[in-house]
């Protein structure tokens, strides 16, 4: 797969799944656009580390509506065009039904379908614009599979992923007329720098047996997917949730 001289923005690109992402579209020859949060020095690190040049970091809060489409103009009038949008950034907290209150029951809601989803469905509306406006593109979402196996103890989180799956099944053949292909991909669990602790934990062993290969994905593994759903060869695999979890949860 080739995507020389194609720009992609990564939301969440200088870490765990994201920064993988970034690297493997540099190594490919994009630019890429590192979208993140707060930590400046890691976006500098990560933006260092690429393959290739034409590469930039934009720091903005996706949770806030302004920030978004502040976002997509840096991005665009940089690049002159966005290619391929990852929206690979999100967050999760606990909140068991059964031990949290009602106020913060409504506060995890509220900021993880902010983040999940409503700042996806933000970006897809900015960005396709602009892919309409230059004959297409491509969108890759990255998911999970609690939206299909359910989160007992982060049920916000999943609910945010399954609607993140029929927000992009819905677009993808909305916008299938103007050239721009949708894909999903739907990890299980992920090795990465966040959940390093809980993977050396008594836990981890646990977490490893959910798959029958007995461990969990590299990020590299999930970036290789998103790969190919941003690919020419990927058309007609528009509208598509691929699960990358190892087996440890099989849908019918």
């Amino acid at each position: 797969m080739n995507f020389s001289n194609k720009v992609v923005l990564v939301t969440g690109g200088s870490r765990g799944i994201g920064a993988a992402i970034s690297e493997a579209f540099a190594k490919r020859g994009a630019k890429v656009a590192i979208n993140y949060h707060n930590n400046d020095q890691r976006a500098i690190d990560c933006l260092e580390s690429l393959q290739g040049t034409g590469h930039h970091i934009f720091k903005a809060d996706i949770a806030d509506e302004a920030a978004c489409a502040t976002l997509v103009d840096k991005v665009v009038d940089r690049y002159g065009r966005i290619d391929i949008l990852i929206n690979n950034a999100g967050i999760h907290e606990k909140h068991p039904i059964d031990e949290v209150d009602y106020e913060n029951w409504n506060r995890i809601f509220h900021e993880t379908l902010n983040t999940n989803l409503l700042a996806p469905a933000r970006l897809m509306f900015l960005v396709s614009a602009k892919m309409m406006s230059q004959g297409g593109g491509r969108i890759v979402n990255i998911s999970s599979r609690g939206a299909f196996r359910g989160e007992p103890d982060q049920p916000a989180y999943g609910a945010s992923k399954a609607g993140l799956n029929a927000l992009s099944q819905s677009l993808a053949q909305k916008l299938a007329p103007y050239g721009i292909y949708i894909g999903v991909v739907a990890p299980g669990f992920v090795e990465t720098d966040m959940v390093k602790d809980l993977l050396d934990s008594p836990a981890g062993e646990l977490i490893r047996g959910q798959s029958p290969f007995k461990r969990v994905a590299r990020p590299e593994e999930v970036a290789y997917t998103a790969l190919f759903l941003a690919s020419d060869e990927a058309t007609w695999n528009s509208g598509a949730i691929i699960d990358v979890n190892g087996a440890s949860y099989l849908r019918t």
